[in-house]
C-alpha cells in the first residue's frame, strides 16, 4: 500500500545460542549449589563464562566448569565484558533476585529480554519476613548498601515495618545512632545475618544501647520504628514545618510551600529546577513526593548551599543536588527539567526567559513575587502567555502584650503556566 512501511522484528544477534538466549541471571544463596534448582544449575554448567562476585563464584563451586570472572573494579567494566561475550553462552551470578537492586536491572538496559534466561532465588527482604512472619506487601524494603543513611529518615513513622539492607557489618549500629539520635531509640532492630547458609544468625536489640557485635558483613535490618517524645518524623503531605529546616531567613514559608508544591505538581520520574533554592525547602519537598522524583537545586552562595544539602541529607533526600552559581547563567549544560519554580529570583534579568526556553514541552513553571517589581512583570507575563494568577496571604497568631492578635506576612503573587506542546 502506498505510504505504508513495514518494520520487520530486530533480529536477535546470538540465534545460534539456545534460541537466542545467550545470557542466563543466576540468583543464588547462601545455601549455594543446594540451593538452585536443576534449570539454574545446568545454567552454570553449560556457561562459556561465568561472571559473578567473589563470594558467588565459590558459592558456585564445581558447577562452574567454563571460564570464572570474577567483577571488575569499576563495575560498570564487568557489564561491557558481559556484552562483549554477547553470542556466548554467558552465565552471570547474582545474590538472590537478580532484579532486585541487583545487577539484572543494569544488564536489562542493555540486553533485550528475549536474549535473556533468568532463575531469581528468594532475596534477602523474602528470607527476612519469613524469619519474623511480616507480611511483605505491608513493610518498606530500602537498601542503603552504598548509599547515604539518611534514606531511612523518610520513613520513620511510629508502628512502621522496614527491611534496610546495609553495606557491611557496622551498618547495624550506625542506622541504630540514626535513630536514637532522632528521637525514635525505642524502636526495635532485628539484624539478621547471612540468610539462608550455615552462618545465619539473627539478633534483636533496641536503638538506644544498641550493643550487637561482630555482625556478619552480610546483614539486613528490620526496624518496627517506635516515636519518642519530640521525633523528627517527617509528615507526608508538603508543607512541612518551618523549624525542620535550617535557614537564615531565606526559606518559602510552610503555608506557601504547600501551595507552590501543589502548583508544581509532581509527577513520578520528573526532575524539578529550584532556581534560588536557599535552603533547599521545594527540591526537597519534590523529592519526598516520590522515590522516583529528582531536583537540582541553583544557589549563587556558597553558604546557602552547603545549608541546603545538609537540609536535604537531615530530611532523608541526600540526592538532591545543588549547583552553586548564578542563574541563569549556571543553567547552561543542566537536563531539561519537567518543572521550574522561580523564588526570590523571578525578576532577574533573562530568567524568566530562560527558564521558559529550558523547559520541556508539558512542563511547569512556577514563580512567586514577593516585591511590586517582580509582580509587575509577573501580571505582565500573565496578561500575554496566559497561565494561573493567585495572591496568597497568611495571618498568624501572635503575643500582642500579653494578649494575641493577628499578624499578616508579606503577600505572595503566584503565577503558574504550563509551556505548550506535551501532555497536560
Amino acid at each position: 500500500m502506498a505510504g505504508s512501511e513495514t518494520i520487520a522484528p530486530r533480529p536477535s544477534t546470538a540465534e545460534a545460542s539456545q534460541g537466542g538466549r545467550w545470557l542466563t541471571l543466576v540468583g543464588i544463596g547462601e545455601d549455594g549449589l543446594d540451593g538452585l534448582p536443576p534449570a539454574a544449575r545446568a545454567a552454570v554448567e553449560e556457561a562459556e563464562i561465568v561472571f559473578g562476585g567473589a563470594r558467588h563464584l565459590a558459592l558456585a563451586g564445581a558447577a562452574v566448569t567454563g571460564e570464572a570472572q570474577a567483577w571488575p573494579s569499576p563495575f560498570a567494566r564487568g557489564i561491557d565484558e558481559v556484552l562483549a561475550a554477547r553470542g556466548r553462552r554467558v552465565c552471570v551470578l547474582a545474590s538472590g533476585d537478580p532484579f532486585l537492586h541487583g545487577v539484572g536491572a543494569t544488564l536489562a538496559r542493555h540486553v533485550p529480554a528475549d536474549e535473556m534466561r533468568v532463575f531469581p532465588a528468594p532475596s534477602a527482604f523474602s528470607l527476612a519476613v519469613a524469619r519474623l512472619s511480616w507480611p511483605l506487601a505491608e513493610v518498606a524494603c530500602l537498601t542503603v548498601h552504598g548509599r547515604a543513611l539518611d534514606l531511612v529518615r523518610a520513613h520513620l513513622h511510629p508502628g512502621r515495618r522496614l527491611l534496610v539492607l546495609t553495606s557491611d557489618g557496622a551498618g547495624p549500629g550506625e542506622i541504630a545512632a540514626l535513630l536514637a539520635g532522632n528521637g525514635f531509640g525505642g524502636s526495635a532492630l532485628t539484624v539478621l545475618e547471612a540468610l539462608g547458609g550455615p552462618r545465619e544468625r539473627v539478633r534483636t536489640a533496641r536503638a538506644h544501647g544498641f550493643v550487637l557485635g561482630e555482625i556478619d558483613p552480610l546483614n539486613l535490618v528490620a526496624i518496627e520504628v517506635a516515636a519518642g517524645p519530640g521525633a523528627r518524623i517527617i509528615a507526608r503531605a508538603p508543607g512541612l514545618p518551618d523549624d525542620l529546616f535550617e535557614h537564615d531567613g531565606q526559606l518559602t514559608k510552610r503555608e506557601i510551600r504547600a501551595v507552590t508544591l501543589s502548583a508544581l505538581g509532581p509527577r513520578r520520574g520528573e526532575l524539578l529546577w529550584d532556581i534560588g533554592a536557599g535552603a533547599g525547602s521545594i527540591g526537597i519537598e519534590w523529592m519526598l513526593a516520590d522515590p522516583s522524583l529528582t531536583a537540582i537545586g541553583i544557589e549563587e552562595r556558597p553558604e546557602r548551599a552547603a545549608r541546603a544539602r545538609r537540609n536535604a541529607g537531615a530530611l532523608g533526600v541526600p540526592g538532591l543536588e545543588i549547583v552553586e552559581g548564578r542563574a541563569p547563567e549556571a543553567l547552561a549544560g543542566l537536563p531539561a527539567p519537567d518543572a521550574i519554580f522561580l523564588g526570590g529570583g523571578a525578576g532577574e534579568p533573562g530568567m524568566l526567559e530562560a527558564a521558559i526556553a529550558a523547559l520541556k514541552p508539558g512542563g511547569r513553571l512556577v514563580a512567586n513575587a514577593v516585591t511590586l517589581e517582580t509582580e509587575a512583570l509577573l501580571l505582565s507575563r500573565h496578561a500575554a502567555m496566559g497561565g494561573d494568577l493567585v495572591r496568597l496571604s497568611v495571618t498568624r497568631a501572635v503575643p500582642v502584650g500579653g494578649l494575641t492578635g493577628w499578624r499578616p506576612a508579606m503577600p505572595v503573587t503566584q503565577w503558574s503556566w504550563v509551556k505548550p506542546g506535551g501532555a497536560t
